[in-house]
Order: C-alpha cells, then structure tokens, then sequence
C-alpha cells in the first residue's frame, strides 16, 4: 500500500509498517487527540502549559488540548512519541498492515 492509503488505516486503528525498514519489529500507530486537566500534566509539559498560562492571562486550573499525533514503536522497543515520515517513507509503497 501507499502512504496515503497507511495514514487511513492508522486512523481507522490499524497499526503499519514498512517492508524498507531495516530494524525488526517497528510500526506506527495512531494517538488520537484528548483533553487533559491541567493537574493532570507532568514534567515538561505542566512547565509550558504554566508558561503559556501566564503569557495568555488564562486559568491554572483549565485543560489543555493535546493534539493527535502518530507514534512508532522502534527496533529496541523504545517509543518515539511524534515520529514523521521522511520523503522516502512518504514516496515507498510498501507500506502494510501489522497483525
């Protein structure tokens, strides 16, 4: 499949991956956007949330929308949170589904 046709099953669920990539066991997956109470924000994210609250004026107490994103999980496990495609990735069509 193309890369079109992967980003549309990862939003429909699926989890995909690519035949080109070199490391055993990697795929993508979809992280759909939600809402988080702002007392339920850790590390570095609670510390831009404070900052931006104190450069708009805004509540402490309020929620932060986080945005939907695509993830991957790499060749030693580890999860990269906001991967991007590069132009090849973009261009191959061997993209596929993982069982």
């Amino acid at each position: 499949m193309n890369f079109g046709q992967a980003l549309e099953a990862l939003k429909d669920g699926e989890r995909v991956s690519r035949q080109g990539w070199n490391g055993k066991g990697m795929f993508l997956y979809f992280v759909p956007g939600s809402i988080v109470a702002f007392e339920d924000l850790r590390g570095p994210a609670k510390n831009a949330a404070i900052a931006a609250t104190k450069i708009e004026n805004g509540e402490q107490g309020s929620s932060r929308h986080i945005c939907g994103h695509i993830d991957m999980k790499a060749a030693d496990g580890s999860l990269v949170v906001g991967w991007l495609a590069s132009q090849t990735d973009m261009l191959a069509d061997d993209w596929g589904i993982v069982d």
